[in-house]
């Protein structure tokens, strides 16, 4: 019996959404409709410091006014017993270890640069037992240590544009799996969600297209199933960057409470998907961000 399809939106609720948003938002929820299959809608929140509950509720607004309707919707901050026995088990196999650099000093070293900036120079990946890991500002992922566990060398996945892939989580190093004011991170609770929802295609920008390479480790070592991903080309305005709130991109917010046609907004992003517009101002509407 074929695996019914099962997608999911994932955004974080530390803003308004943009018409950038709103194209991996409709992307998603279109391929589970054409597949007769789920699409879910989950907020994550971990980011505790910055998440608004009025960022969440306008997420939710705004993806009724461009007529998404989904399936199933969860919330990571109420899911953090799950990330919490993933990061034990991680800690039992010995793959991963206590980070005591602060950010501060993790930005004065002077580190070679990976797909995604800075890489960590694995200062405290040698430090003695003896330390207390509870005193840690971070537990990191022993990339090294978790390929010889997980056989590294035969790990792929499968994406969309790019075809299989050799996983390569080497090239992001030893990425942050929790912290302690923050006791997860996105790498963790974003593989340990996508199993636990039973999603079988992941569509995210072209942006998180590296952040696979991890994803992909994690699930081998947790011994979770690995998705069809979608990485997609990101929106940009007519001068060429990328959509974003820093760059003064109009929300959805903006263009829903100023009257605009949802439905139409996500025809128009479904036009920008197949290629029938240069840029995303092409959608048409020009209103402040709010």
């Amino acid at each position: 019996m074929t695996q019914a399809v099962v997608t999911r939106f994932a955004p974080s609720p530390t803003g308004r959404l943009h018409a950038g948003h709103g194209f991996s938002a409709v992307r998603a929820h279109d391929l589970a409709r054409a597949a007769g299959g789920r699409f879910l809608l989950r907020i994550e929140d971990i980011d505790i410091a910055r998440s608004r509950a009025e960022h969440v509720e306008a997420i939710r607004a705004d993806l009724a006014w461009l007529g998404l309707a989904w399936d199933g919707y969860a919330v990571q901050s109420e899911r953090m017993a799950l990330y919490a026995a993933a990061l034990a088990r991680l800690r039992a196999m010995g793959v991963v270890y206590p980070c005591f650099c602060t950010r501060a000093a993790i930005a004065a070293l002077s580190a070679p640069h990976g797909p995604e900036g800075a890489l960590y120079p694995g200062t405290c990946r040698g430090l003695a037992r003896g330390e207390d890991p509870e005193r840690s500002h971070a537990w990191r992922l022993d990339v090294a240590a978790a390929l010889r566990v997980a056989g590294g060398a035969a790990l792929r996945w499968h994406d969309a544009r790019a075809g299989w892939v050799r996983a390569d989580p080497a090239s992001l190093s030893d990425v942050v799996l929790a912290r302690k004011d923050v006791a997860t991170s996105y790498h963790l609770a974003v593989t340990v969600d996508d199993a636990a929802q039973g999603v079988t295609d992941v569509l995210r920008g072209a942006d998180l297209f590296h952040a696979t390479h991890v994803h992909r480790l994690l699930q081998a070592l947790l011994g979770l199933p690995t998705p069809r991903y979608h990485h997609h080309p990101l929106l940009t305005g007519a001068d060429g960057e990328r959509l974003a709130k820093r760059h003064g991109s109009p929300t959805l917010a903006a263009m829903r409470l100023a009257g605009a046609d949802g439905r139409a907004v996500a025809d128009r992003l479904r036009q920008a998907g197949r290629g029938n517009m240069d840029h995303a101002d092409g959608i048409g509407f020009a209103a402040p961000v709010p």
